[in-house]
C-alpha cells in the first residue's frame, strides 16, 4: 500500500518515518522541503507539491497545525485524488471541524478516518505512540497495519468525531499534569531537596504520572524541550472548551 504523508513537523516526521521503516511505500511533502530530507534518506519519495502527492498514492495522511491549514490542504488535493483513495487526518481538530472536513471530502467521493495520537513525540519516533481512530470500521481495518507501524496501542473510538473528543480530553489532562509536576519540583527546590532524588521519590509515589516521568525528566536535564508549543496547547484547550 502506497501512502502519501503531508506535514512533516515533529509528529508527522516521526510517524512517516515509522511507516518507511516498516516497509511501506511512502511519498512525503512539506512546505519546508528540508524537513523531508531525513525521510528521503530512509527511502521515502519527495513530491514537488501536495497535489502531485495526492495523485500518485493510494491513501493520503495529513498531520497539520490547525483546522484552517487542514481545510486548505484538503481542498487543494481533492481534485487530484484517485478514485478509492481515502484520507487519514492525524491533526488535532475539534469535532465540528472533523465533521465539516469529512463532508467536504465526501463531496468528492473521498472517505475520511480521523487518527489523532497521544503520548508525545519521543514515543512517536519509537513507533509506540497511542492511536485514536474514528470512522467506519472497514477503514479502520484497511489502515490497521499502518497504524501498527506507527503506534503500539490502537483504539477505535467510534464514528467520526469520537477520536477528537478523547484527544482533547487527554491533552487537557496532560497539561494539568505538566503544571502539577512543575509546581511539585519547584516546591522541592525551594525546600532545599536534591531535585533528582525528589523526582525519583515522586515517580515511586501515588502522585506519579506519565507526564512526570517524561516531561519532568526534561525539566531536570535542563532542556525543557517537550516538542510542543504553547500555541498548540491553547488551540487544543479551545477545542476542549467548545
Amino acid at each position: 500500500m502506497h501512502y502519501g504523508y503531508i506535514g512533516l513537523g515533529n509528529l508527522g516526521a516521526a510517524c512517516a518515518g515509522c511507516l518507511v521503516k516498516d516497509g511501506f511505500k511512502v511519498t512525503v511533502y512539506d512546505l519546508n522541503a528540508k524537513l523531508a530530507e531525513p525521510l528521503v534518506a530512509m527511502g521515502a519519495v519527495l513530491a514537488n507539491s501536495a497535489e502531485e502527492l495526492a495523485g500518485s498514492v493510494d491513501h493520503v495522511i495529513t498531520c497539520l497545525p490547525s483546522p484552517a491549514v487542514s481545510e486548505r490542504v484538503l481542498r487543494n488535493i481533492l481534485p487530484h485524488m484517485k478514485a478509492g483513495t481515502s484520507w487519514v487526518e492525524m491533526s488535532t481538530l475539534g469535532r465540528d471541524e472533523v465533521l465539516k472536513l469529512a463532508a467536504v471530502a465526501a463531496e468528492s467521493g473521498v472517505r475520511m478516518m480521523e487518527l489523532p495520537v497521544t503520548g508525545g513525540v519521543h514515543l512517536a519516533y519509537q513507533g509506540k505512540i497511542t492511536m485514536l481512530a474514528g470512522g467506519d470500521k472497514d477503514l479502520y481495518d484497511l489502515h490497521y497495519k499502518a497504524m501498527q507501524a506507527m503506534g503500539d496501542r490502537i483504539f477505535h473510538m467510534g464514528p467520526l468525531g469520537s477520536s477528537c473528543i478523547i484527544k482533547v480530553i487527554t491533552n487537557m489532562l496532560a497539561f494539568i499534569h505538566l503544571k502539577a509536576t512543575s509546581e511539585a519540583l519547584m516546591l522541592a527546590k525551594r525546600g532545599g531537596l536534591d531535585l533528582g532524588q525528589a523526582w525519583h521519590a515522586i515517580a515511586a509515589s501515588s502522585g506519579n504520572s506519565f507526564v512526570h516521568e517524561t516531561e519532568g525528566a526534561l525539566i531536570l536535564n535542563g532542556s525543557y524541550d517537550i516538542a510542543f508549543n504553547i500555541d498548540l496547547a491553547l488551540k487544543d484547550l479551545g477545542f476542549a472548551l467548545g
